[in-house]
Protein backbone atom coordinates (compact mmCIF):
# COMPACT_ATOMS: atom_id res chain seq x y z
CA UNK A 1 0.00 0.00 0.00
CA UNK A 2 1.42 3.39 -0.96
CA UNK A 3 1.64 6.15 1.61
CA UNK A 4 -0.77 8.53 -0.17
CA UNK A 5 -3.28 5.78 -0.79
CA UNK A 6 -3.12 4.84 2.89
CA UNK A 7 -3.64 8.43 3.98
CA UNK A 8 -6.64 8.90 1.72
CA UNK A 9 -8.25 5.60 2.68
CA UNK A 10 -7.68 6.15 6.40
CA UNK A 11 -9.04 9.69 6.30
CA UNK A 12 -12.04 8.60 4.24
CA UNK A 13 -12.84 5.78 6.67
CA UNK A 14 -12.54 8.11 9.66
CA UNK A 15 -14.66 10.84 8.10
CA UNK A 16 -17.37 8.56 6.78
CA UNK A 17 -18.04 7.05 10.18
CA UNK A 18 -17.15 9.77 12.68
CA UNK A 19 -19.73 9.77 15.45
CA UNK A 20 -22.03 12.63 14.57
CA UNK A 21 -25.75 13.28 14.41
CA UNK A 22 -28.04 13.34 11.42
CA UNK A 23 -29.38 16.78 10.57
CA UNK A 24 -33.12 16.28 10.54
CA UNK A 25 -35.03 17.87 7.62
CA UNK A 26 -37.54 19.38 9.96
CA UNK A 27 -34.84 21.19 11.90
CA UNK A 28 -35.52 22.09 15.48
CA UNK A 29 -38.08 20.11 17.48
CA UNK A 30 -38.84 22.78 20.07
CA UNK A 31 -39.50 26.50 19.87
CA UNK A 32 -36.62 28.43 21.28
CA UNK A 33 -37.39 30.44 24.39
CA UNK A 34 -33.90 31.09 25.76
CA UNK A 35 -31.24 33.57 24.69
CA UNK A 36 -27.63 32.89 23.83
CA UNK A 37 -25.04 34.65 25.97
CA UNK A 38 -21.96 33.53 24.04
CA UNK A 39 -21.32 31.96 20.66
CA UNK A 40 -18.97 29.15 21.72
CA UNK A 41 -18.17 27.01 24.75
CA UNK A 42 -14.97 25.00 25.23
CA UNK A 43 -15.18 22.59 28.16
CA UNK A 44 -11.78 21.38 29.36
CA UNK A 45 -11.80 18.41 31.71
CA UNK A 46 -8.58 18.87 33.66
CA UNK A 47 -8.90 15.17 34.27
CA UNK A 48 -6.96 12.24 35.68
CA UNK A 49 -7.57 13.07 39.34
CA UNK A 50 -6.11 16.30 40.76
CA UNK A 51 -5.89 17.19 44.44
CA UNK A 52 -6.64 20.74 45.47
CA UNK A 53 -3.65 20.31 47.81
CA UNK A 54 -1.26 20.42 44.84
CA UNK A 55 -3.39 22.70 42.65
CA UNK A 56 -5.18 25.49 44.50
CA UNK A 57 -3.36 25.12 47.82
CA UNK A 58 0.13 24.89 46.22
CA UNK A 59 1.59 22.56 48.84
CA UNK A 60 4.47 21.72 46.47
CA UNK A 61 4.83 25.29 45.23
CA UNK A 62 2.82 26.66 42.32
CA UNK A 63 2.48 23.79 39.85
CA UNK A 64 -0.01 25.79 37.77
CA UNK A 65 1.87 29.05 37.11
CA UNK A 66 -0.15 29.80 33.96
CA UNK A 67 -3.36 29.82 35.99
CA UNK A 68 -2.53 31.13 39.45
CA UNK A 69 -0.34 33.58 41.30
CA UNK A 70 2.43 32.14 43.46
CA UNK A 71 6.05 31.12 43.29
CA UNK A 72 6.57 28.36 40.74
CA UNK A 73 7.45 24.98 42.18
CA UNK A 74 11.15 24.18 42.36
CA UNK A 75 10.75 20.50 43.24
CA UNK A 76 13.31 18.24 41.54
CA UNK A 77 12.21 16.10 38.61
CA UNK A 78 10.12 18.65 36.70
CA UNK A 79 10.64 19.03 32.95
CA UNK A 80 11.22 22.48 31.45
CA UNK A 81 8.17 23.94 29.74
CA UNK A 82 7.71 27.32 28.01
CA UNK A 83 6.32 30.32 29.78
CA UNK A 84 2.57 30.83 29.46
CA UNK A 85 1.66 32.27 26.04
CA UNK A 86 -1.07 34.36 27.67
CA UNK A 87 -0.17 37.74 29.10
CA UNK A 88 -1.78 37.22 32.53
CA UNK A 89 -2.87 34.45 34.88
CA UNK A 90 -5.89 32.56 33.60
CA UNK A 91 -7.71 33.04 36.92
CA UNK A 92 -7.78 36.77 36.20
CA UNK A 93 -9.71 36.11 32.97
CA UNK A 94 -12.80 34.99 34.83
CA UNK A 95 -14.16 33.46 38.03
CA UNK A 96 -12.34 30.85 40.10
CA UNK A 97 -14.32 28.36 42.19
CA UNK A 98 -11.52 26.93 44.38
CA UNK A 99 -13.82 24.59 46.30
CA UNK A 100 -16.29 22.74 44.09
CA UNK A 101 -17.43 19.32 45.23
CA UNK A 102 -17.90 15.94 43.57
CA UNK A 103 -20.49 15.01 46.16
CA UNK A 104 -21.82 11.58 45.24
CA UNK A 105 -20.88 8.28 43.68
CA UNK A 106 -17.57 6.47 43.04
CA UNK A 107 -14.53 8.64 42.36
CA UNK A 108 -13.50 6.68 39.28
CA UNK A 109 -12.40 8.28 36.04
CA UNK A 110 -15.25 7.06 33.86
CA UNK A 111 -17.76 7.88 36.61
CA UNK A 112 -16.23 11.34 36.99
CA UNK A 113 -16.27 12.01 33.27
CA UNK A 114 -19.84 10.77 33.01
CA UNK A 115 -20.97 13.10 35.80
CA UNK A 116 -19.17 16.01 34.15
CA UNK A 117 -20.76 15.57 30.71
CA UNK A 118 -24.26 14.47 31.81
CA UNK A 119 -24.79 16.68 34.86
CA UNK A 120 -26.02 13.64 36.81
CA UNK A 121 -24.29 11.74 39.62
CA UNK A 122 -23.82 8.00 39.30
CA UNK A 123 -24.30 5.89 42.43
CA UNK A 124 -22.60 2.74 41.17
CA UNK A 125 -19.62 1.73 39.09
CA UNK A 126 -20.38 2.03 35.39
CA UNK A 127 -20.05 -0.49 32.59
CA UNK A 128 -17.13 0.87 30.58
CA UNK A 129 -18.55 -0.61 27.39
CA UNK A 130 -21.92 1.14 27.63
CA UNK A 131 -23.06 4.63 26.82
CA UNK A 132 -24.33 6.58 29.85
CA UNK A 133 -27.91 6.33 31.04
CA UNK A 134 -28.58 10.07 30.91
CA UNK A 135 -28.12 12.48 27.96
CA UNK A 136 -24.78 14.20 27.51
CA UNK A 137 -24.20 17.90 27.02
CA UNK A 138 -23.70 17.19 23.29
CA UNK A 139 -27.18 15.68 23.02
CA UNK A 140 -28.80 18.56 24.88
CA UNK A 141 -27.00 21.03 22.63
CA UNK A 142 -27.79 19.31 19.31
CA UNK A 143 -31.44 18.66 20.19
CA UNK A 144 -32.38 21.91 21.89
CA UNK A 145 -30.10 24.56 20.40
CA UNK A 146 -31.61 27.05 17.95
CA UNK A 147 -31.01 27.58 15.15
CA UNK A 148 -30.18 23.91 14.55
CA UNK A 149 -26.46 23.44 13.99
CA UNK A 150 -24.52 21.08 11.77
CA UNK A 151 -22.66 18.06 13.13
CA UNK A 152 -19.23 19.64 12.83
CA UNK A 153 -20.20 22.16 15.51
CA UNK A 154 -19.97 19.59 18.35
CA UNK A 155 -16.70 17.77 19.12
CA UNK A 156 -15.46 15.43 21.86
CA UNK A 157 -11.66 15.13 21.94
CA UNK A 158 -10.25 12.60 24.41
CA UNK A 159 -6.68 11.95 25.50
CA UNK A 160 -7.12 8.21 25.04
CA UNK A 161 -9.60 5.76 23.59
CA UNK A 162 -10.70 3.20 26.21
CA UNK A 163 -14.30 3.84 27.31
CA UNK A 164 -14.37 7.53 26.39
CA UNK A 165 -16.02 7.28 22.94
CA UNK A 166 -19.14 6.10 24.79
CA UNK A 167 -19.57 9.59 26.23
CA UNK A 168 -20.57 11.22 22.96
CA UNK A 169 -24.17 10.05 23.35
CA UNK A 170 -26.42 8.21 25.83
CA UNK A 171 -28.87 5.31 25.95
CA UNK A 172 -31.74 7.72 26.58
CA UNK A 173 -34.50 6.95 24.01
CA UNK A 174 -35.38 10.63 23.69
CA UNK A 175 -31.85 11.59 22.69
CA UNK A 176 -29.22 9.02 21.68
CA UNK A 177 -26.87 8.60 18.72
CA UNK A 178 -28.55 11.01 16.33
CA UNK A 179 -27.58 13.81 18.73
CA UNK A 180 -24.03 12.58 19.37
CA UNK A 181 -20.81 14.55 18.90
CA UNK A 182 -17.86 13.95 16.63
CA UNK A 183 -15.33 12.02 18.72
CA UNK A 184 -11.60 11.64 18.15
CA UNK A 185 -8.64 10.43 20.23
CA UNK A 186 -5.70 12.07 18.46
CA UNK A 187 -2.96 10.31 20.39
CA UNK A 188 -4.28 7.03 19.00
CA UNK A 189 -5.07 8.07 15.44
CA UNK A 190 -2.16 10.48 15.08
CA UNK A 191 0.44 8.58 17.10
CA UNK A 192 3.91 9.91 16.18
CA UNK A 193 5.25 6.35 16.17
CA UNK A 194 3.14 5.73 13.07
CA UNK A 195 4.72 8.46 10.97
CA UNK A 196 7.87 6.60 9.84
CA UNK A 197 5.75 3.78 8.42
CA UNK A 198 3.21 6.12 6.85
CA UNK A 199 5.92 8.19 5.17
CA UNK A 200 7.67 5.20 3.62
CA UNK A 201 6.88 5.27 -0.14
CA UNK A 202 7.56 1.55 -0.69
CA UNK A 203 5.21 -1.33 -0.02
CA UNK A 204 4.58 -1.90 3.69
CA UNK A 205 6.52 -4.80 5.19
CA UNK A 206 5.25 -7.35 7.70
CA UNK A 207 6.77 -5.50 10.65
CA UNK A 208 4.81 -2.39 9.63
CA UNK A 209 1.45 -4.13 9.56
CA UNK A 210 1.09 -3.90 13.34
CA UNK A 211 1.24 -0.12 13.14
CA UNK A 212 -1.35 0.00 10.39
CA UNK A 213 -3.61 -2.37 12.30
CA UNK A 214 -3.26 -0.02 15.27
CA UNK A 215 -4.87 2.74 13.19
CA UNK A 216 -7.48 0.38 11.74
CA UNK A 217 -8.46 -0.95 15.16
CA UNK A 218 -8.79 2.57 16.50
CA UNK A 219 -11.13 3.53 13.71
CA UNK A 220 -13.16 0.36 14.22
CA UNK A 221 -13.50 0.97 17.95
CA UNK A 222 -14.13 4.68 17.81
CA UNK A 223 -16.27 5.03 14.70
CA UNK A 224 -17.69 1.59 14.03
CA UNK A 225 -20.49 1.68 16.60
CA UNK A 226 -24.08 1.43 15.48
CA UNK A 227 -26.87 3.36 17.11
CA UNK A 228 -28.59 1.10 19.64
CA UNK A 229 -32.22 0.30 18.79
CA UNK A 230 -32.49 3.23 16.39
CA UNK A 231 -32.17 1.48 13.06
CA UNK A 232 -29.33 3.51 11.64
CA UNK A 233 -25.64 4.06 11.96
CA UNK A 234 -23.88 7.28 12.84
CA UNK A 235 -22.77 9.47 9.96
CA UNK A 236 -22.01 12.99 8.84
CA UNK A 237 -23.67 14.65 5.89
CA UNK A 238 -21.84 14.29 2.58
CA UNK A 239 -20.42 17.79 2.69
CA UNK A 240 -19.25 17.38 6.29
CA UNK A 241 -17.70 14.02 5.44
CA UNK A 242 -15.55 15.69 2.79
CA UNK A 243 -14.53 18.49 5.17
CA UNK A 244 -13.54 16.06 7.92
CA UNK A 245 -11.79 13.74 5.46
CA UNK A 246 -9.63 16.59 4.19
CA UNK A 247 -9.02 17.76 7.74
CA UNK A 248 -7.80 14.37 9.00
CA UNK A 249 -5.64 13.84 5.93
CA UNK A 250 -4.08 17.25 6.46
CA UNK A 251 -3.30 16.43 10.09
CA UNK A 252 -1.64 13.15 9.15
CA UNK A 253 0.43 14.83 6.46
CA UNK A 254 1.51 17.52 8.92
CA UNK A 255 2.58 14.81 11.33
CA UNK A 256 4.52 13.05 8.60
CA UNK A 257 6.31 16.28 7.67
CA UNK A 258 7.52 16.84 11.24
CA UNK A 259 5.13 19.70 11.98
CA UNK A 260 4.25 18.13 15.33
CA UNK A 261 7.79 17.43 16.53
CA UNK A 262 7.49 20.26 19.06
CA UNK A 263 3.77 20.48 19.78
CA UNK A 264 2.53 23.76 21.27
CA UNK A 265 6.17 24.85 21.51
CA UNK A 266 7.03 22.04 23.95
CA UNK A 267 10.15 20.04 23.13
CA UNK A 268 9.16 16.71 21.63
CA UNK A 269 11.01 14.77 24.33
CA UNK A 270 8.92 16.54 27.00
CA UNK A 271 5.55 16.53 25.21
CA UNK A 272 3.05 14.11 26.73
CA UNK A 273 -0.32 12.89 25.45
CA UNK A 274 -2.11 15.88 26.98
CA UNK A 275 0.01 18.25 24.90
CA UNK A 276 -0.78 16.35 21.69
CA UNK A 277 -4.47 16.16 22.60
CA UNK A 278 -4.66 19.90 23.12
CA UNK A 279 -2.81 20.50 19.85
CA UNK A 280 -5.55 18.58 18.03
CA UNK A 281 -8.29 20.48 19.88
CA UNK A 282 -6.72 23.72 18.72
CA UNK A 283 -6.64 22.44 15.14
CA UNK A 284 -10.40 21.80 15.39
CA UNK A 285 -10.93 25.31 16.74
CA UNK A 286 -9.05 26.91 13.87
CA UNK A 287 -10.70 24.75 11.22
CA UNK A 288 -14.32 24.44 12.38
CA UNK A 289 -14.84 27.09 15.10
CA UNK A 290 -17.18 24.69 16.94
CA UNK A 291 -19.94 25.99 19.16
CA UNK A 292 -19.33 23.18 21.66
CA UNK A 293 -15.99 21.43 22.13
CA UNK A 294 -15.07 19.21 25.08
CA UNK A 295 -11.50 18.02 25.60
CA UNK A 296 -9.95 16.01 28.42
CA UNK A 297 -6.41 15.60 29.72
CA UNK A 298 -5.65 12.50 31.79
CA UNK A 299 -1.86 12.16 32.07
CA UNK A 300 -1.86 13.16 35.75
CA UNK A 301 -3.38 9.73 36.38
CA UNK A 302 0.19 8.46 36.67
CA UNK A 303 -0.12 9.59 40.28
CA UNK A 304 -1.09 6.03 41.23
CA UNK A 305 2.57 5.07 40.69
CA UNK A 306 4.64 8.27 40.46
CA UNK A 307 3.89 11.41 42.44
CA UNK A 308 6.69 13.45 40.87
CA UNK A 309 5.48 12.68 37.35
CA UNK A 310 1.95 13.59 38.44
CA UNK A 311 3.23 17.04 39.42
CA UNK A 312 5.17 17.22 36.17
CA UNK A 313 2.08 16.47 34.12
CA UNK A 314 -0.02 18.89 36.16
CA UNK A 315 2.32 21.69 35.03
CA UNK A 316 2.03 20.56 31.41
CA UNK A 317 -1.76 20.45 31.59
CA UNK A 318 -1.74 23.97 33.03
CA UNK A 319 0.45 25.17 30.15
CA UNK A 320 -1.76 23.38 27.60
CA UNK A 321 -4.88 25.15 28.87
CA UNK A 322 -3.15 28.54 28.69
CA UNK A 323 -2.12 27.73 25.12
CA UNK A 324 -5.73 26.76 24.37
CA UNK A 325 -7.00 30.10 25.70
CA UNK A 326 -4.36 31.94 23.66
CA UNK A 327 -5.49 30.12 20.52
CA UNK A 328 -9.16 30.85 21.22
CA UNK A 329 -8.43 34.55 21.62
CA UNK A 330 -6.40 34.60 18.39
CA UNK A 331 -9.00 32.79 16.28
CA UNK A 332 -11.41 35.11 14.44
CA UNK A 333 -14.97 34.10 15.16
CA UNK A 334 -14.10 32.73 18.60
CA UNK A 335 -12.11 35.57 20.13
CA UNK A 336 -14.15 37.47 22.73
CA UNK A 337 -17.09 35.15 22.05
CA UNK A 338 -16.05 31.96 23.87
CA UNK A 339 -16.65 30.63 27.36
CA UNK A 340 -13.85 28.35 28.60
CA UNK A 341 -14.81 26.04 31.48
CA UNK A 342 -11.97 24.21 33.27
CA UNK A 343 -12.63 21.55 35.92
CA UNK A 344 -11.14 18.22 37.12
CA UNK A 345 -13.44 15.21 37.15
CA UNK A 346 -12.50 14.41 40.80
CA UNK A 347 -9.65 14.77 43.29
CA UNK A 348 -7.31 12.31 45.04
CA UNK A 349 -6.99 10.83 48.50
CA UNK A 350 -5.50 12.75 51.38
CA UNK A 351 -3.37 9.79 52.47
CA UNK A 352 -0.84 8.22 50.07
CA UNK A 353 -0.52 4.61 49.05
CA UNK A 354 2.70 2.62 49.55
CA UNK A 355 4.35 3.27 46.15
CA UNK A 356 7.41 5.55 46.17
CA UNK A 357 9.01 7.24 43.17
CA UNK A 358 12.76 7.77 42.74
CA UNK A 359 12.57 10.96 44.80
CA UNK A 360 10.97 9.16 47.74
CA UNK A 361 7.56 10.69 47.26
CA UNK A 362 4.53 8.46 47.84
CA UNK A 363 1.83 8.02 45.21
CA UNK A 364 -1.88 8.78 45.58
CA UNK A 365 -5.07 6.93 44.68
CA UNK A 366 -8.69 8.18 44.59
CA UNK A 367 -10.92 5.86 46.59
CA UNK A 368 -13.65 8.23 47.72
CA UNK A 369 -12.38 10.02 50.85
CA UNK A 370 -13.33 13.67 51.41
CA UNK A 371 -10.20 15.02 49.71
CA UNK A 372 -10.91 12.99 46.56
CA UNK A 373 -14.21 14.90 46.30
CA UNK A 374 -12.58 18.34 46.44
CA UNK A 375 -12.15 19.96 43.01
CA UNK A 376 -11.86 23.44 41.54
CA UNK A 377 -13.24 25.20 38.47
CA UNK A 378 -12.43 28.25 36.38
CA UNK A 379 -14.92 29.95 34.08
CA UNK A 380 -13.28 32.32 31.63
CA UNK A 381 -15.06 34.48 29.10
CA UNK A 382 -15.72 37.84 27.49
CA UNK A 383 -15.91 41.08 29.43
CA UNK A 384 -19.48 42.02 30.13
CA UNK A 385 -20.48 38.37 30.44
CA UNK A 386 -18.04 36.81 32.91
CA UNK A 387 -16.88 38.47 36.11
CA UNK A 388 -13.11 38.90 36.03
CA UNK A 389 -10.55 38.13 38.73
CA UNK A 390 -13.20 36.83 41.12
CA UNK A 391 -12.95 34.01 43.67
CA UNK A 392 -16.14 32.29 44.86
CA UNK A 393 -16.16 29.82 47.75
CA UNK A 394 -13.82 28.71 50.53
CA UNK A 395 -12.98 25.34 52.15
CA UNK A 396 -15.50 26.05 54.90
CA UNK A 397 -18.09 27.37 52.44
CA UNK A 398 -17.70 25.50 49.12
CA UNK A 399 -19.69 26.77 46.16
CA UNK A 400 -20.78 24.57 43.30
CA UNK A 401 -20.73 20.89 42.33
CA UNK A 402 -19.71 18.71 39.41
CA UNK A 403 -23.31 18.51 38.24
CA UNK A 404 -23.47 22.30 37.82
CA UNK A 405 -21.21 22.37 34.74
CA UNK A 406 -23.74 21.11 32.17
CA UNK A 407 -26.48 23.58 33.26
CA UNK A 408 -23.90 26.38 33.12
CA UNK A 409 -22.90 25.46 29.56
CA UNK A 410 -26.58 25.24 28.54
CA UNK A 411 -27.18 28.69 30.06
CA UNK A 412 -24.25 30.21 28.19
CA UNK A 413 -25.40 28.81 24.83
CA UNK A 414 -29.03 29.68 25.52
CA UNK A 415 -30.74 26.31 25.34
CA UNK A 416 -31.11 25.79 29.10
CA UNK A 417 -34.79 26.73 29.21
CA UNK A 418 -35.67 24.15 26.54
CA UNK A 419 -34.30 21.18 28.48
CA UNK A 420 -37.29 19.41 30.08
CA UNK A 421 -37.76 19.99 33.79
CA UNK A 422 -36.13 17.43 36.03
CA UNK A 423 -33.43 16.45 33.55
CA UNK A 424 -30.64 18.41 35.24
CA UNK A 425 -30.58 18.52 39.06
CA UNK A 426 -27.64 20.94 39.16
CA UNK A 427 -27.73 24.72 38.94
CA UNK A 428 -26.18 27.41 36.78
CA UNK A 429 -23.06 28.85 38.42
CA UNK A 430 -24.53 32.33 38.21
CA UNK A 431 -21.84 33.78 40.47
CA UNK A 432 -19.53 33.76 37.44
CA UNK A 433 -21.75 35.95 35.28
CA UNK A 434 -22.39 39.68 35.20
Amino acid sequence: MKRRTFLKQTAALAASSVAAPFILPGGRLFARTGSRRVGHVVFCLFAGGIRNIEAIQQAEGNLMPASFEGTSSAMPGLDPIPASPWFQKLAKEGTLFPELRYREGPTGHFNGHTVAVTGRYTDTGLNLRQNPQFPTVFEYYLKHNSPAQTAKNAWWVSNSLGPYPALNYSQDPGYGAKYGANHIAPTVLLNPSLYPAISNPKQFQFHEEERLNHVRNFLDQSFGKQAVNQGFGISNTDSETKLIQDFIQSLMEKGNSGAYNNPLGVSGIHANNDIYTMLFAEEIIREFKPELLTVNMTDVDICHQNFTEYCNNLRKADYAVAHLWHTIQNTPGMADDTLLVIVPEHGRNKEPNTVQDIYGRFALDHTGDATSREIFAMILGPSGLVKKNQVVGTPSNPKGESIDIVPTIAYALGFDVDIPNGRLPGRVLMEAFE
